[in-house]
């Protein structure tokens, strides 16, 4: 599974492709792995975001917004979205749909924080997680 993963990673550098990424900052602070592979990840976001091929935002969960999203999706280009539950992957290929997704997908990108901004607020979530006292260091 982690060299699926890392293979999908190889797209990120291909010259070619072009991405746009949104992630919230309440989405950054869910951790599902512990302290050390979470500031990995992190670590990772903020030099994905220097990529001249990535477009990579964050917003900050002081925003509000009307439109948040319920769950973690894909765009893909204007033929598909993919979108993970807890029992299935989804590939929805109806216009409807897909057009419903990039709605929800451009308020969010219009919200965000891009560049610097971006990776201060990760760096803040970094700086947040690193300052943490975890039961092994007491």
């Amino acid at each position: 599974m982690m060299q699926a993963r890392m293979k999908r990673q190889e797209l990120l550098y291909r010259q070619d492709k072009r991405f746009h990424f949104v992630v919230t900052e309440s989405a950054l602070r869910v951790r599902r792995v512990d302290r050390g592979v979470m500031l990995a990840q992190l670590d990772r976001l903020v030099s994905l975001s220097t990529l001249p091929n990535v477009r990579s935002g964050s917003s900050g969960s002081r925003l509000g917004t009307p439109v948040g999203p319920r769950h973690g999706f894909w765009l893909r280009d204007d033929k598909q979205v993919s979108v993970e539950t807890y029992s299935a992957a989804l590939r929805l290929t109806q216009s409807a749909e897909i057009d419903l997704h990039g709605e929800v997908f451009e308020h969010l990108s219009a919200i965000a924080s891009y560049d610097r901004a971006a990776r201060a607020i990760i760096t803040r979530l970094a700086d947040d997680l690193a300052a943490e006292v975890s039961p092994g260091d007491e």
